[in-house]
């Protein structure tokens, strides 16, 4: 299965208020395992960022001036994203801001293209009720190491986030590794399969004899109740 861990930076809180995304990151993995492909990219919002989100991640419009219009990204983005399962820290949040800016290039949504979202906010939450459960909380609960973030920034998040989900849903590894079939049973199969004939090996006179004596003893022992004589 191939799954992409997202995340983005925006310059507000509600792209109904037309706010936009100015940093996108996605980090691929591949059957629980991370390949070291990625995508991550700066746009240039065309508009003002709002203060409280600045002191958040940091990033300037000045910074942004020369970066692409997400216009100008949107196909390469589809392309690494297609096919894949999201998997998203807040999905609800990140997921609008890019139907949001896909919209306004009359793209469809991006749950078109990808196999489904994950949402593991949520999953945290029913994990640990009653908890925090932002990214912080998670990387100290399940000790992934997060001390380079003294900002947000959508591709170190994604890259922490990766960790943290393996962490959350190491059961479903255990899971998928008991339903995996042994070397044992994938032998069976093979000789059930197998268009060779069967070898037959018949008992030997001393081995007939030895199963007679021991049918005696199971007759006399169940007072005449010997399952196997029955059959007989």
């Amino acid at each position: 299965m191939r799954q992409i861990i997202l995340d983005t930076e925006t310059t507000g809180l509600s792209p109904a208020l037309g706010h936009r995304i100015i940093e996108v990151a996605a980090v691929e993995m591949v059957n629980r395992r991370l390949t070291g492909n990625h995508y991550h990219c700066y746009l240039n919002p065309e508009r003002e960022i709002d203060s409280g989100a600045q002191q958040v991640h940091g990033i300037s419009l000045e910074f942004l001036q020369d970066k692409p219009k997400f216009a100008e990204v949107s196909q390469e983005f589809i392309r690494f994203v297609s096919g894949g399962e999201l998997v998203i820290h807040n999905a609800p949040f990140d997921v609008g801001f890019l139907n949001h800016e896909l919209s306004l290039l009359n793209l469809a949504p991006v749950e078109t293209y990808c196999a489904g979202v994950i949402d593991t906010l949520k999953l945290a939450k029913d994990l640990h009720p009653g908890q925090k459960n932002n990214l912080d909380a998670l990387c100290k609960r399940y000790a992934v190491d997060n001390s380079n973030r003294t900002l947000h920034g959508a591709l170190l998040d994604a890259e922490l986030l990766s960790e943290v989900y393996l962490a959350m849903t190491r059961g479903q590894e255990s899971l998928m590794i008991e339903m995996a079939p042994t070397t044992q049973e994938i032998t069976a199969d093979a000789a059930l399969t197998s268009s060779l004939p069967l070898q037959v090996l018949f008992a030997s006179t001393e081995e007939l004899a030895a199963h007679e004596a021991l049918l005696g003893d199971i007759e006399k022992a169940s007072k005449g109740s010997c399952i196997w004589n029955k059959l007989d």
